[in-house]
Order: structure tokens, then C-alpha cells, then sequence
């Protein structure tokens, strides 16, 4: 089954039609700036407190937790690496998206909302980050997902065209 892929210019916490919403995860689980930063914030402390037994959290590593005071069941925390000073940085976001989407399909989640993982403060390039994350998405469509529907969310406007122009192929 395809997996209908939007993108739109939106904040991620007010994505409350998907069952689960990915955060851009830093090593601790804990709240930072960001995606982090806002997630954290409209989960409420449980979010941090239940973190905590789950961190460190590795790189290109996922876990899962409840959405606590989010409209949403899930939360998908990843981690990508810094694409500046870490090793294989590509890498380590595509090992981080196949962990989400194999996450989301042994939760049974059909819908998620997905930020630019990494194009913040781990300063991945934003078409590479895009590239990533639709070769992945197409990858468990090919091989079978339970996950029928992908929104990605993102902050402004030029990271939307960006986004846009390679999930629709035309970068």
C-alpha cells in the first residue's frame, strides 16, 4: 500500500489527526530547543520524567513513548547526528528514520507527523535530510508498512519547497 506522504508548513504538536508525532530526539531524551523543545513542552513533565529510563538514546537509535498531554498516542524519539562533527552522518539519519518506521509498524501506527530530523542544531543539510527521509519512506512502502499516512511538518516556508520538490520528485 502507498503511503500518502503531505507536506506542510505546521507545528508539530498541532498534528492532532496522526497517531503518533517524531521528535528530533538530542542524546538525554530531554527537553532542548526546537522540535525537542516543543514536543517536551506540550507532552508536560511526564514526558521528561519517562525519558528518563530510556536514555541514553543512541545514534540512528528510536524509542517510543506515550503522547502524555498531546492530542496524539505516540511519541517516535530519534536521534540523528550532528552532520558537521560526527561520522557518517547520512547514515545515522537513515538508520534513524528505519528505526521509526519499524517502531511505528510494531505499535500498528498508521499516521505520524515527521519534522526535518536534523536540519536544526545538528545542521544537516536540508535537501540531503529530505532526500534521506523519502528514500526511507519509499523503502517501507516497497516492503510492506503498516503506515499509511506521512506528514511532515516543518517550520517555515523555504524548508516546505525544499521538502515539496524532493518527496514529489523533482530534487
Amino acid at each position: 500500500m502507498a503511503i500518502n506522504i503531505q507536506v506542510i508548513q505546521a507545528n508539530i504538536v498541532n498534528q492532532p489527526d496522526v497517531d503518533a508525532i517524531v521528535n528530533s530526539a538530542n542524546a538525554n531524551l530531554r527537553s532542548g530547543s526546537g522540535v525537542a523543545g516543543a514536543i517536551h513542552a506540550a507532552a508536560g513533565p511526564q514526558l521528561e520524567l519517562f525519558c528518563q529510563q530510556l536514555a541514553p538514546l543512541e545514534l540512528g537509535a528510536a524509542v517510543i513513548t506515550p503522547g502524555f498531554n498531546l492530542p496524539n498516542k505516540w511519541v517516535i524519539h530519534i536521534r540523528a547526528s550532528h552532520y558537521l562533527k560526527d561520522d557518517d552522518a547520512q547514515q545515522c539519519l537513515e538508520r534513524a528514520l528505519n528505526s521509526m518506521m519499524v517502531l511505528a509498524n510494531s505499535n500498528g501506527i498508521e499516521s505520524l507527523a515527521l519534522p526535518a530530523v536534523g536540519t536544526g542544531v545538528f545542521q544537516f543539510p536540508p535537501r540531503l535530510a529530505a532526500q534521506v527521509a523519502a528514500r526511507v519512506l519509499r523503502e517501507h512502502e516497497l516492503a510492506g508498512t503498516c503506515v499509511q499516512r506521512v506528514t511532515i511538518c516543518l517550520a517555515d516556508h523555504g524548508l516546505k519547497q525544499i521538502y515539496e520538490s524532493v518527496i514529489h520528485g523533482q530534487g
